[in-house]
């Protein structure tokens, strides 16, 4: 398992569209991906968790990924969350 500390830096957050991109990347992974903001977890490839979190830019998540491509799952998404969407 691995996991780090990550703030959003992109102007949308993970609202909608870049919430959508975002699950839809973690799901070409096999590993099992969450993300924790406070007090709220939630499942990284299901869009309705993730929008639960209410994660806008300047929000600290804490991103943990387990399983097989957990490196590699770890470093993109990470870097999703960190450069500007459309």
């Amino acid at each position: 398992m691995v996991q780090e500390k990550v703030v959003i830096t992109n102007e949308s957050g993970l609202h909608a569209r870049p919430a959508t991109a975002f699950t839809q990347l973690a799901a070409k992974y096999q590993s099992k991906i969450s993300l924790e903001c406070g007090d709220k977890k939630a499942d990284a490839k299901s869009i309705l968790t993730v929008l639960t979190l209410g994660a806008t830019k300047g929000t600290e998540v804490l991103l943990t990924a387990d399983g097989p491509d957990e490196a590699d799952a770890l470093k993109v998404l990470k870097e999703f969350l960190t450069t500007e969407h459309d």
